[in-house]
């Protein structure tokens, strides 16, 4: 993603400084705002959400094979959901090393031995991607990941170059699968961390289920415990679908209440957004075995076209498991490791692992099944672009950047039947190029435009 700032403008400082001045009014004035770092639960004190003085362009073609494939990622999340055997081949050995995992994917044992009370799905996912750029080449979209669990800063803006708002589309889903569930009198609970900064894009979701008049309301894990007749309650409300904006990195289970919380939800028969099996498919893991020749097939088989358009967005993906493989991948990062990513079984940013630090992890698991908590990833290479990172205290001056886009895709199946299937919205994050991984959440990533070119 490459973007040139005329010269004439950067020269400017007296310029800049007044374009970022407005650009802040506006950001407040339209509601991209985020609590402060320094009173993170507070409702009273915010902020503008950090974002880019300047959009940044980005080809028209792949911008568009974003969107469009999306609706095939939706259907391979939900197809993956639903194959037991593929789901428990594919995460043996990562839940072996990985403590996370396991805990998971004994969840999901049990629940799936128990037999599923619910057969309406719902998903709300978000597919990230980089350009990767070779000298010689043309652009071509590459997915770092898929998130299938707390998909974050769908925040809805009323002033876009593009039209963008994925917290309604996000909010159809939602509604969708409250009234599959068929009680006017239930809620939709977004089940939360103790402190959320970026809670603005919670509310904006919250406000499009309001004017539908589906009622929310906001708990914590501490706050379940009550399940009557398959249908779960919390303070006496019947919840029908749990928005899961929590529980995706191990410090969101505490103590084994939490644990034990998220049990009790898989068991109820409310729709939970994702479901433990569609929490799972969004792993590492997982992302890399499905890059492997011939299993995408398996869940599109006679289905070249969509097979192709998948498999056409795959970064070089290898397993870290033991076995020959395994040490072919050993041995060829360590050879070269500036050319990949170690990443592990880990979301919410700042997990990723880049450079000489690639071996010294290596090292420190050789000979041990713990490396198979790990994947290695090709690393993207990307164009850097010039843009001013707008963010609270932090002085106005030029960053060579780094631009990732995110795709929003909602699906909602009732049984065998696809009830909805979407692309909602996307999401642009941009980053100073000295930083290798993090989101906006983590302080790194600022929102971003892009500008089509």
């Amino acid at each position: 993603m490459e973007q040139g700032i005329p010269e004439a403008i950067l020269a400017d400082t007296k310029l800049i400084q007044d374009l970022a001045d407005v650009a802040k009014d506006t950001a407040l004035l339209n509601g991209v705002l985020m609590r402060t770092k320094e009173e993170p639960g507070s409702s009273e004190v915010v902020t503008y959400a950090p974002f880019t003085l300047f959009p940044t362009a980005v080809p028209r073609g792949v911008f568009e094979q974003a969107l469009a494939v999306q609706t095939h990622y939706n259907l391979l999340v939900d197809l993956v959901s639903q194959d037991t055997q593929f789901l428990e081949e594919a995460l043996a050995s990562t839940a072996e090393s990985d403590v996370f995992t396991g805990r998971l994917l004994d969840i999901y044992r049990q629940t799936t031995k128990e037999g599923r009370s619910q057969s309406i799905v719902l998903g709300l996912n978000r597919s990230d991607y980089m350009l990767d750029q070779r000298e010689g080449a043309p652009a071509a979209l590459k997915q770092i990941e898929i998130n299938t669990i707390a998909a974050s800063f769908d925040m809805c803006l009323t002033r876009r170059i593009l039209d963008n708002n994925p917290a309604a589309g996000l909010a159809r889903g939602l509604a969708k699968a409250w009234e599959l569930y068929g009680s006017e009198r239930a809620v939709v609970m977004f089940l939360v961390e103790d402190v959320q900064r970026n809670i603005m894009d919670h509310r904006c979701v919250e406000n499009e289920l309001w004017s539908r008049n589906i009622r929310t309301i906001r708990r914590r894990f501490g706050d379940i415990s009550l399940v009557q007749d398959k249908r779960l309650f919390v303070d006496g409300q019947e919840v029908a679908v749990v928005y899961f904006r929590d529980g995706y990195m191990p410090q969101n289970y505490p103590t084994e209440q939490s644990w034990e919380a998220r049990l009790l939800i898989e068991r109820s028969l409310a729709i939970k957004c994702p479901d433990i099996a569609t929490h799972l498919v969004g792993t590492k893991k997982v992302q890399q075995v499905l890059a492997q020749p011939g299993i995408l097939e398996r869940f599109f088989p006679d289905q070249p076209r969509v097979v192709q358009q998948i498999r056409d967005t795959f970064a070089g993906l290898y397993t870290l498991d033991e076995g020959p493989e395994g040490d072919k991948t050993v041995a060829m990062a360590m050879a070269n490791p500036d050319r990949f990513v170690l990443k592990p079984q880990r979301e919410g940013g700042g997990n990723n692992i880049y450079g000489s630090e690639i071996c010294r992890v290596l090292e420190g698991v050789q000979g041990t099944s713990k490396r198979t908590a790990y994947i290695l990833m090709e690393k993207i290479q990307a164009r850097t672009s010039q843009n001013y990172l707008l963010r609270r205290g932090a002085p106005l001056q030029p960053s060579k950047c780094l631009s990732e886009l995110g795709v929003f895709g909602v699906y909602v199946r009732q049984g065998t039947n696809m009830v909805m299937n979407e692309c909602v919205g996307h999401l642009l994050r941009t980053k100073s190029s000295e930083h290798a991984d993090g989101g906006v959440a983590a302080g790194v990533a600022v929102l971003d435009n892009p500008l089509l070119v």
